[in-house]
């Protein structure tokens, strides 16, 4: 399956410097595997944080090459979580890339009050999906991190994933905030929600997108939906951008789009002090690469404006 967004996305990432990447525990092939390719492409530096031995291992029984990756030494997951941490702080890693540890066990150590990553902005997980059958990449939030988002909440998860768009050179971004309608209806508090983040937006308390909502997902995306629905708008069949109500409809959504579209899914978390790239070991050696891409933009992105939270 041809996937040319993501090859677009790749191949923008390669013409830019290599960052320094902290991986995290990449004690399974596949996880060390993807770090590696991803360095072979000119993406990322590894820097593989995690018991020495184990990783040695790995590489070994796997053909995988190690020469010219820096190890640092951590004796188990916990521990490697927090030494990729400090490298970040310390200034040596520019994003951290999740290996074979669980993610509660890498995000623990990025939210931790005292010596994590965090920002002012509530941190949330972007999907960055190639569907093939679709003109353009999707960026689908919040799917993975936050279960039951409050308003204030939705108000980071949409400036993240806008942000994650200008990173990403998108030239127009244009938000959908999805509920199962597209008229607001108090008796459905995600239709409320998504006209006061619109309005949120008319008064500059989010900038950057077009944004739109509520919206069911056939009018957010196709046109010809939007226009039996009579919705005169400049999101409406045309969003990159889908807002879901809840982190069940987002990972519906984004399973729907794999498993019945052929998509492949990129997956970032934004909102700490770096992009923290999640991966699974279901995920294309292209989806994993993509993933890496989107960090190197963000990261690149992050340097050109300093001053502005994009991760």
């Amino acid at each position: 399956m041809s996937h040319e967004k993501y090859d677009r996305l790749i191949e923008v990432a390669r013409s830019l410097e290599a960052i320094a990447t902290a991986v995290v525990h990449p004690c399974d092939a596949s996880s060390l595997a993807g770090a590696l390719d991803a360095a072979r492409m000119g993406l990322i530096r590894p820097i593989l944080v995690g018991p020495r031995a184990k990783i040695e291992a790995v590489a070994r029984e796997n053909g995988l090459d190690l020469s010219g990756c820096e190890l640092v030494d951590a004796p188990h997951s916990e521990a490697a979580a927090t030494q990729a941490v400090e490298l970040v702080k310390a200034g040596r890693a520019e994003a951290l890339m999740k290996g074979s540890l669980h993610t509660d066990e890498l995000m623990a150590a990025v939210v931790r009050k005292d010596t994590g990553l965090r920002t002012a902005r509530r941190i949330s997980h972007c999907f960055v999906m190639d569907v093939p059958a679709h003109e353009d990449a999707l960026i689908i939030s919040d799917a993975a991190v936050n279960i039951a988002p409050t308003l204030e909440v939705k108000m980071d998860i949409v400036q993240n994933a806008i942000d994650l768009g200008h990173a990403l050179r998108v030239p127009e971004v244009r938000v959908a905030i999805l509920s199962a309608m597209e008229t607001v209806n108090p008796k459905v508090p995600s239709t409320v929600e998504a006209a006061a983040l619109c309005k949120m937006a008319d008064r500059g308390q989010i900038t950057g997108g077009i944004l739109d909502g509520p919206l069911a997902l056939d009018n957010a995306i196709d046109l010809a939906a939007a226009g039996i629905k009579k919705i005169v708008s400049p999101v409406a069949g045309r969003a990159n951008v889908l807002i879901v109500p809840n982190l069940e409809a987002g990972n519906m959504l984004a399973k729907s789009l794999s498993f019945l579209a052929q998509a492949d899914s990129a997956g970032i978390v934004l909102g700490a002090k770096v992009p923290i790239i999640l991966t699974s070991r279901a995920d294309s050696v292209t989806a994993r690469l993509a993933s890496c891409a989107v960090a190197v933009m963000v990261a690149h992105a992050r340097r050109e404006s300093p001053t502005k939270v994009i991760a």
